[in-house]
């Protein structure tokens, strides 16, 4: 009995640094540098959604190239 508690309290130290250690990196990563998200409606016709599909587009949005104001004549730009 006593090692199925220190198997169990073992991982749970690990997966709580694994965690502690994982969700500031996610975020960070989503924040700075870019995310994924989904594209609905008709307000990105023809680009996107292309002939009125009911099923949405997923794009990538890079907030690096947005930063660093590189950003083009003829790109999407989300806000």
């Amino acid at each position: 009995m006593a090692q199925s508690q220190g198997w169990v309290k073992r991982y749970i130290k690990a997966f709580c640094k694994g965690f502690f250690v994982a969700v500031p990196v996610a975020v960070t990563f989503l924040d700075r540098v870019a995310c994924v998200a989904r594209v609905e409606g008709a307000s990105m016709q023809p680009s996107l959604n292309p002939g009125g599909s009911q099923s949405s587009d997923v794009v990538l949005l890079n907030h690096w190239k947005v930063r660093n104001f590189e950003v083009h004549r003829g790109d999407i730009v989300s806000l």
